[in-house]
């Protein structure tokens, strides 16, 4: 719970975070008795406590909201995913930097050390369904047969170009998920059909290819898809190439779900921007894997609490107000439900004699259709 506190209102030490739980011990007691812990005891506790715990929790509150509201888990934001049957997934990693002379454990380069968390996102929902937390000395693909462990025949993962891994590829084609990439650029391919012969709009190409390579060849026996389309990019079309297994989707179909990629990007944005995971509570792997996934908890939460209010603006403004009544005792689901949906202001209807101070009226209004006021 104090894990939890320290991410709600961005805690930037044990100081911070114990001295603001003791000045509001009154409320806090009222959670089962609770107290607000001392600085050694909580950093003892960051440092010993087993971070499994603090994963283990994070799946069974997901598992638990998933079954007390269904629709939590299947709820889809996205009008293009709403045609697929089936979930989309993205799957990708985010590097957390840390401080480097005091955490060795996370060594990155030189001068740098950093945590990288490996997520698979479901599109629909933007709720995690696998997270794993590693130094991010490793490459992502290192993790990828970990991340797509749980996916069904049918469903859809979405990956860049630093998954492109055809061994795990060719695995994922044999299981009946469908995936879509970014070819690399050094990709040794024959073309053994040209779906079309011309562009068509933004479609430039449309192939059907196998592998040249003898190493990629093995890996991956069977026919892919290559497509080259104009995607716009900060105002500007570019020229992108895209790869999957699927030879039944449209070409236009292909180049939207890579772009809806984009969801996991603005999860990473969201979770680095508003939950506190630039300063950390302790400097051991355990204390820094606690407070990842107390983080992740977190996200969960208000999710939550936006699925139960309808709510419709930013996941910021959201974490903004829960963190402002943290304290308060409030109907949080009424309190969203209602904010940002009240009608307008009533405004008072313009008339001449209201743009004068009073008793500095002129003498007569009768231009202005209003009887005429009193004499100075």
């Amino acid at each position: 719970m104090a894990m939890l506190y320290a991410q709600l209102s961005h805690s930037i030490g044990l100081n911070d975070l114990c001295d603001s739980l003791t000045l509001h011990s009154g409320p806090l007691s009222a959670i089962r008795g609770a107290t607000a812990p001392k600085r050694n005891t909580l950093s003892h506790a960051n440092a010993q406590r087993d971070a499994a715990l603090a994963q283990g929790l994070f799946w069974s509150v997901l598992e638990h909201l998933g079954n007390w509201q269904p629709r939590f888990l299947g709820t889809q934001r996205n009008q293009f995913l709403k045609r697929f049957r089936r979930a989309v997934h993205a799957v990708d990693s985010t590097v957390i930097h840390l401080v480097a002379n005091c955490m060795s454990w996370a060594k990155h380069r030189r001068r740098k050390a950093a945590a990288k968390l490996h997520v698979r996102l479901n599109l629909q929902s933007l709720l995690p369904q696998c997270a794993i937390i590693k130094t991010a000395a490793e490459h992502d693909n290192t993790r990828a047969i970990e991340l797509c462990a749980g996916l069904e025949d049918g469903e859809i993962v979405i990956f860049d170009k630093a998954y492109v891994w055809f061994l795990h590829l060719w695995r994922l084609t044999q299981r009946g998920v469908f995936w879509v990439s970014r070819p690399k650029d050094n990709l040794d391919y024959r073309v053994q059909r040209r779906r079309i012969k011309k562009p068509q709009g933004k479609i430039l190409r449309d192939d059907e290819i196998v592998l040249r390579g003898p190493k990629s060849r093995k890996d991956y026996p069977g026919v892919l898809r290559r497509v080259v389309a104009l995607v716009e990019l900060d105002g500007v079309e570019q020229e992108m190439a895209f790869l999957t297994n699927n030879l039944s989707w449209s070409a236009q179909t292909i180049a939207d779900l890579y772009r809806c990629r984009w969801e996991i990007e603005k999860f990473f944005r969201q979770i680095k921007q508003t939950l506190q995971l630039g300063d950390f509570l302790g400097n051991s792997e355990n204390a820094v894997r606690w407070q990842i996934w107390t983080a992740l908890l977190l996200y969960v939460l208000l999710r939550f609490e936006a699925f139960l209010s309808s709510w419709g603006c930013a996941f910021t403004r959201l974490w903004a107000i829960c963190r402002s009544l943290a304290w308060g005792k409030r109907d949080l689901v009424s309190l969203l439900s209602a904010y940002g949906t009240a009608s307008p202001p009533t405004r008072l209807r313009a008339q001449a004699h209201l743009g004068y101070l009073p008793g500095l009226e002129p003498k007569t209004a009768n231009s202005y259709g209003i009887a005429s006021a009193a004499a100075p």
